[in-house]
């Protein structure tokens, strides 16, 4: 794999946090969007070369792709955890996924930048049931999903305007700098379990490590839109146990459970199943997660982070 110039958006983020020292260590050169000194300073620290100008201002973006090989977007404002059943959580990680991903594509167009990787999530995807789920499975319209929807089309009316475009759908992230499962690790602790919806309904994850070591294979993949998970999805009782197993506990009780159901499509990202293959993308590059499954993952985060 030969190195490549590659701009990051989203740089510092859960995902980016992982991704920026991935794609260094692969050998590439990086620039990372930065809107904070600190946030620039954390940036070279990881031997990145930071850039302050804001996501959405499309004619300094084009100015700072020129020269670039990959345009790599990965920004998003997931809100806190506390907040994710309110809608109006979502305007500023909406906003910055449709205007965002316009003028991201818009920029990447006018610098000719060969190649454009855009970050959305399986949870878009239609709920399966005990059904596999992969790249040809129908997609679901829902509220929260609008953004994943259009960054999606940006990518590919990139792809329709001549480049290379990559759409990786990521699985539930988890692992050391995802908010949410180190909160979920917290309350396993106290024999609770996270468990939303139905017991036998399907979740398909992805350790932020193997979704960034994703990022830099999806470099010399072929265009298209590729699944990125583990490769053993497990149900969400078996989740709660894999969790509670990590930390040295079993769950005594299940939240939100079949409740959070009742919200409608506020939580339906959260309580549909699926049961999603990574096959295609494993194909394509030759990528395999280094953690198979929430069971492995789950026990190098209480390595990492001292939960235990």
């Amino acid at each position: 794999m030969r190195p490549s110039h590659v701009f990051v958006t989203g740089g510092t983020g859960a995902l980016g946090g992982h991704a920026v020292p991935a794609l260094i260590c692969a050998g590439h050169t990086v620039s990372a969007l930065a809107r904070t000194p600190r946030k620039a300073e954390l940036l070279r620290s990881q031997g990145a070369r930071p850039v302050e100008v804001s996501l959405i201002d499309q004619a300094a973006l084009a100015e700072c792709f020129l020269g670039q090989d990959v345009v790599v977007n990965l920004a998003s404002a997931l809100p806190p955890t506390h907040r994710f059943v309110l809608r109006s959580a979502w305007k500023e990680c909406t906003r910055i996924r449709t205007e965002g991903s316009t003028a991201v594509v818009n920029a990447a167009l006018e610098a000719g930048v060969p190649r454009l990787i855009q970050e959305s999530v399986v949870m878009i995807c239609a709920d399966g049931g005990a059904d596999w789920v992969d790249e040809r499975s129908a997609v679901d319209h829902f509220p929260i999903a609008v953004g994943n929807h259009a960054a999606e089309a940006n990518a590919r009316r990139f792809g329709d305007s001549g480049g290379t475009a990559v759409v990786l759908r990521f699985g539930l992230f988890y692992g050391p700098g995802a908010a949410h499962s180190e909160q979920i690790m917290r309350i396993a602790r106290r024999h609770i379990g996270f468990r939303a919806g139905r017991r036998d309904s399907y979740m398909s994850s992805i350790h932020l490590e193997d979704a960034a070591s994703a990022v830099v294979a999806a470099l010399h993949c072929p265009a298209g839109t590729f699944h990125i998970v583990d490769d053993e999805p497990v149900t969400a009782e078996d989740h709660a146990e894999a969790v509670g197993a990590a930390v040295g506990t079993h769950p005594w009780l299940g939240v939100p459970g079949r409740a959070a159901a009742l919200l409608g499509d506020r939580t339906t990202s959260m309580t549909r199943s699926l049961r999603v293959r990574n096959t295609r993308f494993r194909d394509a590059t030759g990528w395999a997660p280094r953690y198979p499954s929430v069971r492995e993952g789950y026990a190098q985060m209480v390595g990492a982070l001292g939960y235990r």
